[in-house]
């Protein structure tokens, strides 16, 4: 499991932005022209909370980058450990799930 990303329940805007590389080259996979989502769930549970679409705005597709943005209302739910997991499908319609998955801390809001 990765290192922690760290949330505060309530925010609308937080982004997290990923590289993706081939483990068996340690190459960057090109992700132009795919779909990219981040599937959002409690840690250690089986029930999915929600999934981003990535975007590739600001960043260098060919050179496996994407950023998912969270929206409102996503991340208003208990403060607790969360996992995510990253899903790319090509447009021949093939789908690879990166093996790693994301490690997200999510805290109360002061306010």
């Amino acid at each position: 499991m990765s290192d922690p990303i760290f949330l505060v329940q309530g925010d609308t805007a937080p982004q997290i932005k990923a590289t993706i590389t081939r483990s068996d080259t340690g190459t960057a996979e090109d992700l132009t022209d795919t779909t990219i989502k981040l599937h959002f769930r409690k840690a250690l549970t089986t029930t999915l909370l929600f999934s981003m679409t990535g975007s590739h705005t600001g960043v260098d597709a060919t050179a496996g980058e994407v950023v998912f943005n969270f929206t409102s209302g996503q991340l208003d739910i208990d403060a607790g450990h969360y996992e995510g997991e990253i899903e790319v499908v090509f447009n021949s319609g093939t789908r690879e799930t990166v093996y790693e998955t994301l490690n997200f801390m999510l805290r109360e809001d002061f306010a």
